[in-house]
């Protein structure tokens, strides 16, 4: 009977460690999922980077929620947009351009602008 005990004890312990082991990966995976939507709300100064910045003159403004942007230029210019991962961005309408997002917070357009946060 005392070996029975034995037995049951190590087949308990076994199945803990084994959840433990699930429950670690599970939460590791957890991790690397979908990072939440970057903060591209606020003011940008446009520099350009080769090309002049004609869609939103010398400034322009993103106001946000969740995944879908505004972006309104200094001489009245406006577009939608959409953040399509935590790095990129698809603004349609009058700018028609994809964005990268720097570690900065600046912004590399491909029209050719680099907007910097202020």
């Amino acid at each position: 009977m005392a070996k029975q005990q034995t037995m049951k004890a190590s087949v308990s312990a076994a199945a803990i460690a084994g959840l433990c082991t699930l429950a670690l990966v599970g939460a590791a995976r957890a991790e690397g999922a979908a990072p939440a939507p970057a903060d591209l709300s606020g003011t940008y100064q446009c520099k350009p980077n080769p090309s002049p910045c004609l869609w939103s003159g010398a400034t322009a403004s993103i106001t946000q929620s969740g995944k879908k942007l505004q972006i309104k230029g200094a001489n009245g210019a406006m577009a939608d947009a959409t953040l399509t991962s935590a790095v990129t961005i698809a603004a349609g309408g009058t700018f028609n351009s994809l964005g990268i997002i720097r570690a900065d917070d600046s912004i590399d357009w491909s029209d050719g602008t680099k907007w910097t946060k202020r």
